[in-house]
């Protein structure tokens, strides 16, 4: 099996690169935001940190594909880099730490493109984590200074700490009803938002996160990082990765019990 050690020392540099270029226009007064049609925003940080993650790949990888959310697809073959350039943008246009740049390696394999590496860094927070396949997860400031993560042992829904991002989309699916009976199920719930919950399920600080409503790009580093730290992720059907258009990510014990409260349909 290949070990993709030099993937995740190249997405380590991507992601010193892209960190340079958000953190010089993070609260810049002067910052371009746009919106998107479908009326997310975009600013100008983001368009930079994907063209200069871009640029790196064209040079050291030239064979691979990349998919981005700013600029679409590049590419094909086997191996396809996958890029959130900012994560959180709406807390990055108001000056909210809470963003990070994604960059996951995918590859082909059994039931489409699966997640080799990942890497999630949040340069407002001081914060990163990364993970390859068969190497574990680990958060650190570099590959030479990093701890191993783990997931909790957190076994019983009453003692779990549920983090999620906010309430919308739960509704339009019709699983409203399911989330806030989760929600009331569990030890504590805390609205954290974006990539956040998922480090932290990692991490085992928190114990389950879902979201409702996600792209490829939102999901594919942080779901190695999850699934390496010993945890479960899927999307909300239960299928394994992050290919459902939604999420679930938890320590792996309580992972059917959070699907079970999440398909309820009333």
């Amino acid at each position: 099996m290949p070990d993709y050690l030099d993937d995740l020392r190249l997405a380590h540099v991507l992601a010193d690169a892209a960190d340079a270029a958000t953190m010089d226009r993070f609260k810049a007064l002067d910052l371009k935001v746009e919106t998107k049609p479908d009326m997310t925003p975009v600013s100008e940080a983001d368009k930079a940190a994907e063209e200069i993650i871009r640029g790196h790949l064209q040079r050291a990888r030239p064979r691979d594909a990349v998919l981005g959310e700013e600029y679409g697809v590049e590419g094909t073959g086997p191996r396809r880099w996958v890029v959130d350039p900012i994560d959180g943008t709406k807390n990055y246009v108001r000056g909210v730490p809470v963003w990070a740049t994604l960059i996951s390696l995918m590859e082909a394999g059994e039931g489409g493109y699966q997640p080799v590496v990942g890497v999630v860094s949040a340069p407002a927070l001081g914060r990163r984590w990364w993970a390859a396949k068969g190497h574990g997860a680990f958060s650190g400031r570099s590959l030479s200074s990093a701890s191993r993560l783990r997931v909790s042992s957190v076994s019983r829904m009453a003692d779990a700490s549920f983090a999620y991002s906010s309430l919308t989309g739960w509704e339009d699916q019709g699983r409203l009803d399911g989330f806030l009976d989760l929600t009331k199920a569990v030890w504590r719930t805390r609205g954290y938002g974006d990539f956040w919950p998922y480090m932290m399920v990692a991490e085992g600080a928190v114990d389950i996160c879902a979201e409702p409503e996600l792209s490829l790009w939102d999901m594919a580093a942080n779901a190695i990082v999850v699934t390496e730290a010993g945890g479960s992720f899927t999307g909300l059907d239960g299928r394994p990765g992050p290919h459902s258009g939604n999420a679930a990510a938890s320590n792996g014990l309580l992972h059917d019990e959070m699907l079970g409260y999440l398909n309820q349909r009333y």
